[in-house]
């Protein structure tokens, strides 16, 4: 009976590792991987799944690119100091913008990074997918926890308002 019990475990391992496996063959930084879980964890459903990707990374912050059915958008994420990625905000072509990467805290040199190692990873997607992450509207800070605190209170901090543009 124990060895019994002992297999559904060692095949649940088995199979976590062979997947972080695949994922580091495809060329995913354990980085970019992380990142992947913590959106996947947070938004996706049986009925809605979510699609993440491209991804990129800078120092303590990334951006994502994900859809989700016909809709779509970009997090930002950031690394606190144990290392692990939360979702800082979400949002649409505004996360494209150094000037706007800049406001969310970020220092200019690392917001340039992001702006163009972005412009070139979505160079690379299909045109359709590509413009699914231009229909999240706004910009939407997130908690720790993947709650949104609203777009008023976002838009107070950012200087963006609920539609990206600057009062």
């Amino acid at each position: 009976m124990t060895i019994i019990r002992l297999w559904p475990g060692r095949i649940a391992m088995a199979l976590v590792l062979f997947l972080n496996a695949l994922t580091c063959m495809a060329g995913e930084s354990p980085d970019e991987a992380a990142i992947r879980q913590v959106i996947l964890s947070t938004w996706n459903k049986p009925n809605a799944p979510v699609e993440v990707g491209p991804v990129v990374v800078a120092g303590g912050n990334a951006i994502a690119g994900w859809t989700q059915g016909t809709r779509g958008g970009r997090a930002l994420m950031a690394r606190d100091k144990a290392g692990r990625w939360s979702v800082a905000a979400c949002g649409g072509d505004g996360l494209k913008e150094a000037k706007l990467l800049e406001s969310t805290g970020m220092g200019e040199a690392r917001a340039k990074q992001l702006s163009a190692a972005l412009a070139q990873a979505e160079s690379a997607i299909p045109a359709a997918r590509r413009a699914q992450f231009s229909t999240f509207d706004g910009l939407v800070r997130m908690d720790a926890a993947g709650q949104h605190s609203g777009h008023e209170a976002s838009s107070s901090r950012t200087g963006i308002d609920a539609k990206g543009a600057k009062p």
